[in-house]
């Protein structure tokens, strides 16, 4: 839905897919809820959509989909605003009329904007899907949302966007026992899931390519990425284009 989805036909994102709905049913057969930390911008949207298709191929089995973000809200409906520049063939595939309006594609979805609305999914103890931010769990209504479902063994936590080192969402797929919520220890018991096909990022042949694409001397500096991702990448961006890519350390100063 970003525009286009180039890479909706390859094998991986289909797989994704369906992982996904695997877990959905899983998590259905449990008896408890799904919970989907993910980012306000994009990520969100990609994965209602997806819960569209299955709502209209009737294959969703959770009685209810709970957007708990009041700027994923906001976007949501910005896309639906600027629908013209979704691709066509996404919204053909949530049937007529998704193209002329495509929040009524949504008409299962719960839209929590204020503090009390939030708070009141809490009392919710199975059979809902609940989106919340932020997607690495480092802060927003989502870490509430862990706290009265993380402890549960029929509970399940889906991952669909990048977890880096050091915050609450890489310790809970990296298996930590317990984390600290709200100065609590809350014991992980839920099932855990990754789905990394979901990310929007290009990969490491994807950025070779683009580099090679600009021409010229580039300067280039790769500031965001974890210390092994990013060693790879300058060493196969020095092969296979010769360009030198700097990787800055902190307190690095760089003049352009």
């Amino acid at each position: 839905m970003e525009g286009t989805y180039g890479d909706r036909n390859h094998r991986p994102y289909d797989q994704t897919i369906k992982e996904f709905v695997q877990v959905l049913e899983e998590a259905h057969r449990d008896g408890g809820n799904v919970l989907v930390p993910a980012f306000a911008v994009g990520r969100t949207q990609e994965v209602l959509y997806h819960l569209a298709r299955l709502q209209r191929e009737e294959r969703l089995k959770q009685a209810m989909v709970v957007l708990d973000s009041p700027m994923a809200i906001e976007v949501t409906h910005l896309y639906q605003r600027h629908r013209e520049l979704l691709d066509p063939h996404d919204m053909e595939a949530l049937g007529k009329g998704a193209a002329e309006h495509f929040m009524r594609t949504l008409h299962f979805l719960r839209l929590a904007r204020t503090t009390e609305e939030s708070m009141a999914i809490n009392r919710i103890q199975g059979g809902a899907i609940i989106i919340a931010g932020s997607g690495m769990c480092e802060g927003g209504r989502i870490l509430h949302h862990l706290e009265h479902n993380l402890w549960r063994r029929q509970a399940h936590v889906v991952f669909v966007g990048f977890q880096a080192q050091g915050t609450l969402g890489r310790h809970i797929i990296d298996g930590a026992p317990s984390v600290r919520l709200y100065g609590h220890d809350i014991a992980v018991r839920a099932k855990v899931h990754t789905l990394g096909g979901f990310s929007a990022h290009a990969g490491q042949s994807q950025l070779i390519d683009w580099a090679k694409g600009i021409g010229g001397d580039p300067r280039f500096y790769f500031v965001h990425g974890e210390p092994k991702a990013l060693q790879g990448l300058q060493q196969e961006l020095r092969r296979k284009t010769k360009i030198t890519a700097t990787i800055p350390s902190l307190g690095d100063t760089i003049e352009i």
